[in-house]
């Protein structure tokens, strides 16, 4: 599942914090909901692939403890960003 270079691009643009920015919070919540999504229509399609299900499972507890830290220092990035992404709560 890798993804495509320009998409990376532009996700990293698009939730960037400042103009030099490429790993802040935003980003890498933007980064790994896309390679979830990916990972999930992959999933669907292949059932058994049980090596790409544990690969999942542990790539959903990185952006969940990456939300919990920017839920619990800035509230209103947290509010936005979740908003944006179209995520839960």
């Amino acid at each position: 599942m890798v993804m495509i270079p320009a998409r990376r691009k532009e996700l990293v643009e698009n939730f960037r914090t400042n103009p030099k920015d490429s790993g802040s919070t935003e980003v890498q919540v933007a980064l790994l909901t896309e390679r979830i999504t990916a990972m999930t229509s992959h999933l669907k399609t292949h059932p058994k692939d049980h090596h790409s299900r544990l690969g999942l499972t542990q790539m959903v507890a990185r952006p969940t403890r990456l939300l919990t830290y920017l839920r619990d220092t800035e509230i209103e990035r947290y509010k936005t960003l979740i908003e944006r992404l179209g995520l839960r709560k």
